[in-house]
């Protein structure tokens, strides 16, 4: 049990600490954005992503999700949404899309952004999502150990970052965190995109979870809908076009208008 929010910022929220002079100013309008990683990740993840919105004057926390149960998941953003001094938008990637599915409900939450995401129903997991669609060819290529799931280096590689530079494909690698299997097995208790603004972003070339179960989830929930031509890691691949996405579901300008859209 976490024994208190300042301890759990402390060791969870992604931040970097930078010498005032160097900051951009934060526009007064701006919500926090709090950015959740998926599965076999960390909040690195969401560096690029941050850096443009930052330049924007959004404050931004990237949180550092424990990955070992959803309950567990959730403390550390809703620890990060009671932190923020306003109106917070959440950002889920993958994984993360169910925990701020959840977390979401907090009334500080204006609006939810899925990025290849799950978005769960009340009583459903992130298993049952998958129900009635194709198999993304990496999920097939999971390794288990000790109820822990990861991914080979060639499965990184070929299905999860497959349109990065091998730089960018090495940092990938090395940042990766595994996934308490049982995690996938949890129901959500509360889904926030039933009464929150939601925006999602589908990645086409995704090999981990499937661009069809993606835009499916997208109508289920009633989401402005946009995609891009990337890989699963579509804010490492893509952070020009997420964070545009970001920037609208915040109420901002976009720094160039999003140019995938795919529907609304």
């Amino acid at each position: 049990m976490f024994r208190s929010i300042p301890l759990l910022l402390f060791l969870a929220l992604g931040t970097t600490l930078t010498p005032a002079a160097a900051r951009p100013a934060v526009d007064p309008d701006a919500p926090t954005v709090i950015l959740v990683h998926g599965a076999f990740a960390d909040a690195s993840s969401w560096d690029q992503v941050a850096k443009r919105l930052r330049r924007r004057g959004v404050p931004v926390v990237a949180v550092d999700n424990p990955l070992s149960s959803l309950e567990a998941d959730v403390d550390v953003t809703r620890a990060a949404i009671a932190a923020a001094p306003g109106k917070v938008v959440l950002v889920g990637h993958s994984w993360g899309g169910t925990v701020i599915t959840q977390a979401g409900v907090d009334p500080k939450v204006t609006a939810l952004v899925y990025v290849a995401a799950f978005a769960p129903d009340v009583g459903q997991t992130s298993a049952q999502q998958g129900e009635h669609f194709p198999v993304a060819p990496g999920l097939q290529q999971l390794l288990e150990r000790d109820g822990w799931l990861s991914l080979s280096p060639q499965t990184i590689a070929r299905d999860f970052a497959q349109d990065l530079t091998p730089r960018a494909l090495a940092r990938v690698q090395a940042s990766q965190l595994p996934l308490k299997a049982s995690a996938l097995a949890e129901p959500v208790t509360a889904a926030a995109w039933r009464s929150r603004p939601s925006w999602y972003v589908v990645s086409r070339k995704d090999r981990m979870l499937a661009p069809q179960l993606q835009v499916a989830t997208a109508q289920r929930i009633g989401a402005t809908l946009y995609s891009v031509g990337a890989s699963h890691v579509a804010p490492v691949s893509e952070p020009g076009e997420v964070s545009n996405v970001i920037l609208e579901a915040s109420g901002l300008r976009p720094a160039d208008a999003p140019t995938s859209a795919a529907g609304g």
